[in-house]
Order: structure tokens, then C-alpha cells, then sequence
């Protein structure tokens, strides 16, 4: 399995990112797939997950209302739209993949950092 993530940068307050995490080697009958990010001395924090069976989405609290995650089968592509940033969303972003979602993630790439700053 491998897993990309891209898209990250700097934002300002209030705007929004893109993130694309390039997958491959996987079995979509057997993953499901998302997003979590840690940030400096903070513990990982699952953000996002999308259910392979039937593409049901699940998202932290934190982030319910801003985020959006979404898949495009046919590019092994997984994204996560992000608005309305806040500063506590800045984190190195992963994408990886799961047994199902809420257990711990299994696979995950290199990361990309989100800073949202003024």
C-alpha cells in the first residue's frame, strides 16, 4: 500500500485547502480510508473517514460542518476539501487507510503540513 498526501500550504484564517493523497496497492473491499493530522506535541487526531462499502462519512467534532471528504475511484484518489480554516487546524495532514472506520489506522504515507496563520 501507498499512500501520498499533497496540497498543503498556508492560509489564512476563514480560508480553505484542498488536500489529494494518491493511492495504491489497495484493496477497497478490505480498507477504508481517511484523514487524520498531528500537530506539534499533540496526539494524532483522526479528522475524517470515508466508508468503502458504501461511502458513508464520518468526521471528528472538531472539524464537522468545515470539512468534506470524498473519493474518486477510478484516479485511487482521496481528497479532503477543507473551509473555513482555523489556527488549531494547523498539523501535518496523512492520509491512510483503515480496517473500517473509527479502529486505528494501518497504512500511511508522508504528510503534508496545513498552517493557517495570519
Amino acid at each position: 500500500v501507498q499512500l501520498q498526501a499533497s496540497g498543503g500550504g498556508l492560509v489564512q484564517p476563514g480560508g480553505s485547502l484542498r488536500l489529494s493523497c494518491a493511492a495504491s496497492g489497495l484493496t477497497s473491499d478490505y480498507h477504508d480510508i481517511g484523514w487524520f493530522r498531528q500537530a506539534p506535541g499533540e496526539e494524532r487526531e483522526g479528522v475524517a473517514c470515508i466508508e468503502s462499502t458504501d461511502g458513508s462519512t464520518h468526521y471528528a467534532d472538531s472539524v464537522k460542518g468545515r470539512f468534506t471528504i470524498s473519493v474518486d475511484n477510478a484516479n485511487n484518489s482521496v481528497y479532503l476539501k477543507m473551509n473555513k480554516l482555523k489556527p488549531e487546524d494547523t498539523a501535518v495532514y496523512y492520509c491512510a487507510t483503515t480496517p473500517f472506520c473509527g479502529s486505528d489506522y494501518d497504512y500511511w504515507g508522508q504528510g503534508t503540513q496545513v498552517t493557517v496563520s495570519s
